[in-house]
């Protein structure tokens, strides 16, 4: 007699919240400041605002951008304010920093925005083991949030999930 093979996971309370899910379709893109500077290093201020004014900041339309200098120019604050004044009307998001810097704003906003109440009081695997590369920070946001809400936090994959987090009863 053959013993019937059961998923117990399958048939468990478990709900899973998957980063991978929300990940980013936009293209993400890093924007060089260096372009607009003298040699790819001093700034003279007359020449970057004329090359801001004239530089067709369109091509930013719904991405992901990045505002970074790839040279060890030193710079003032208001230099990357008003790149990203001139990129924001076109771009979705807008950083200063590189594209890890990106994707954990993106996911932090992400976060923030989420309703997370279809979680209350549910036992919670956070999935790991993603395909594409989410930053650690996501989780711990998401960690963080669904504190809030969920019964339990696992981590990982039902077959092998690390206890994070139990309310108490």
């Amino acid at each position: 007699m053959e013993e019937e093979i059961v998923n117990k996971v399958a048939q468990s309370s478990l709900v899973i919240f998957d980063l991978e899910d929300y990940y980013p379709t936009e293209e993400r893109v890093v924007l060089d400041i260096s372009q607009w500077l003298f040699q790819g290093f001093i700034l003279k201020e007359k020449e970057f605002r004329d090359a801001l004014k004239n530089f067709d900041f369109t091509v930013y339309q719904d991405k992901l951008v990045a505002i970074t200098c790839s040279t060890d120019a030193i710079l003032p604050s208001w230099a990357f304010m008003l790149v990203s004044s001139y990129v924001q009307p076109f771009a979705k998001t807008v950083v200063q920093g590189s594209q890890d810097q990106l994707m954990i704003t993106y996911y932090q906003q992400l976060i923030d925005k989420l309703d997370f109440s279809a979680y209350d009081n549910q036992p919670v695997i956070i999935k790991g083991c993603s395909k594409k590369p989410i930053p650690e920070e996501g989780y711990v946001m998401a960690t963080q949030k669904m504190m809030n809400h969920a019964r339990s936090i696992m981590f990982g994959e039902a077959c092998s999930a690390v206890p994070i987090f139990k309310r108490k009863k």
